[in-house]
């Protein structure tokens, strides 16, 4: 036992001795005290699980209440301005962006190095491509991007004057690590992604 572990070991013992203690003095028969014991074990258990998985808790009651008002589920706001995504079913991170003020579904990628935009929301955004070109490898082989400048907005993460990649398909949109780089950090905690401004 470390020298830390050994006043967090007496406090417990000393809580346990309390607690027997408290149980002897009432002089209750020793299966209405086992009762009772059992009982507040599971009570404590109850306590520190609710406390210990308070995010896993959250995701389950953002799924509960997208399946009974049958709305999807979107990204929860949380302390410091962090933006808190829950994994849908497909098992990726998609979250609604607002480019110029036009709002679409990304599928969030730390695979794909630019932020890529379909050619129909580059369209109705008013993306105006620029005379560069950026080739791109992807799983079908290389093509040739045209690049735009946009502002892209994630609750209350804005980006202004934001690179990004328009893609011929339509509906191929990606939020890669040109985004996630230029946040203050992002990580995953088991199915919910985090972003912080």
């Amino acid at each position: 036992m470390s020298g830390d572990e050994l006043p967090n070991t007496l406090y417990l013992v000393l809580l346990l001795m309390v607690f027997a203690s408290s149980l002897a003095a009432r002089r209750l028969p020793l299966k209405q005290t086992a009762q009772m014991g059992l009982a507040w074990v599971g009570i404590f258990a109850l306590v520190l699980s609710l406390v210990a998985f308070r995010g896993e808790w959250r995701e389950l009651g953002l799924r509960l209440k997208g399946a009974v008002t049958g709305t999807e589920q979107q990204a929860v706001a949380g302390p410091g301005g962090e933006l808190r995504i829950p994994m849908r079913d497909d098992g990726h991170f998609w979250v609604q962006v607002e480019v110029n003020g036009v709002r679409s579904n990304f599928l969030v990628d730390s695979g794909a190095s630019i932020t890529t935009v379909g050619k129909d929301l580059a369209e109705r955004a008013t993306l105006t491509p620029g005379l560069r070109v950026a080739q791109v490898e992807t799983a079908n082989g290389t093509v040739v991007m045209h690049r735009a400048d946009g502002s892209l907005r994630i609750g209350a993460i804005a980006r202004d004057e934001f690179p990004v990649l328009i893609a011929d398909q339509p509906g191929l949109n990606v939020l890669g690590m040109n985004f996630l780089s230029s946040l203050r950090g992002w990580r995953a905690e088991g199915r919910t992604l985090v972003l912080q401004p």
